[in-house]
C-alpha cells in the first residue's frame, strides 16, 4: 500500500481546474492509496464550517465521498483554513491532525506540518499567526455574520500579497536551525511541510545524522505530491491543464 501527501491546493470558485485537478488526482490513486494526507491550505480561505458557498459544500461532499469508499483521508489546517474545525471533519469523514503530528508508516517516523510556523524570520507573519491563532479570537470570528467574515478574508489576503511583496525572499522560508532543533528534540529524522511554495529535498545536517526534510509545492500549472512507499518517500509533480 502507498500513502500520499499534499498541500497548499488553494481551492475556490475562482481555481475550479484545480478542483479537478484534485479529483482526478485521488481517482488515480485510490485503488492503491493506504492514506491521504492534506498538509494545509487546502482553500484559498475557510471562513467557517458554516460556508454554504458552492466550492466548500461540493469539497465536502466529493471528500465524503471519498471516506465512504473507504479511503483514509487526514487534514491538518494551514494559514488559510486554520479556521477549519470538527463540524468539517465530521461532515467530510477526514481525520484532523495537530501541527505538527507524528507519524509511523511502514517503520519509519515522519514528523508533519504545514510549514508556517517554521518561518520565524517573518516576524510581521509570526505576530499575525499569533493572534489569528488563539482560540478568543477564533470564538470572536466565528461568532460574525458569514459575509463579515467572508470581507475580512479577502481584506487578509489582499494585505498578505501586499506584504510579502516587500518583503525579502529569504525570510519567508524555515529557519533551518529551527528545523534542526524541533527534529532533535522529537528524535525524528524526516520532516514533511508545504506553505512555502518551494517544492524540494533537503539534506539537513545534525550531529551524528543526517535528516531529510521534505517540501510540498503549491498547485497551480503543476500539481505536487509526496509518494511513500516501500521505505521511500518521492516527490512527484504533474502538468496540469
Amino acid at each position: 500500500m502507498t500513502t500520499y501527501f499534499i498541500s497548499d491546493l488553494h481551492l475556490s470558485e475562482a481555481t475550479p481546474k484545480l478542483y479537478e485537478a484534485f479529483c482526478s488526482f485521488v481517482d488515480s490513486i485510490a485503488k492503491d492509496a493506504d492514506a491521504l494526507y492534506i498538509l494545509g491550505d487546502f482553500f484559498d480561505a475557510w471562513v467557517g464550517d458554516d460556508d454554504d458557498s458552492e466550492i466548500c459544500q461540493t469539497v465536502k461532499k466529493q471528500l465524503k465521498q471519498y471516506t465512504d469508499a473507504g479511503l483514509t483521508i487526514y487534514f491538518m489546517v494551514g494559514n488559510r483554513d486554520f479556521l477549519l474545525g470538527e463540524t468539517f471533519a465530521q461532515q467530510t469523514g477526514v481525520t484532523l491532525l495537530e501541527d505538527p503530528s507524528i507519524v509511523e508508516i511502514e517503520g519509519q517516523t515522519l514528523m508533519l506540518m504545514h510549514g508556517d510556523s517554521l518561518c520565524i524570520d517573518d516576524f510581521e507573519y509570526m505576530q499575525f499567526r499569533a493572534q489569528v491563532r488563539n482560540p478568543l479570537w477564533q470564538q470572536q470570528a466565528l461568532a460574525m455574520p458569514l459575509e463579515q467574515r467572508r470581507a475580512i478574508a479577502a481584506q487578509m489576503r489582499n494585505q498578505s500579497k501586499t506584504m510579502n511583496s516587500n518583503k525579502a525572499e529569504d525570510i519567508m522560508d524555515v529557519n533551518n536551525n529551527t528545523v534542526i532543533n524541533l527534529l532533535a528534540a522529537k528524535n525524528v529524522f524526516t520532516l514533511v511541510h508545504g506553505h512555502t511554495h518551494r517544492p524540494d529535498v533537503h539534506t539537513i545536517e545534525m550531529p551524528g545524522m543526517k535528516a531529510k526534510r521534505y517540501v510540498l509545492g503549491d498547485w497551480g500549472d503543476k500539481g505536487w505530491y509526496i509518494k511513500a512507499e516501500n521505505g521511500e518517500l518521492e516527490l512527484v509533480s504533474f502538468d496540469i491543464k
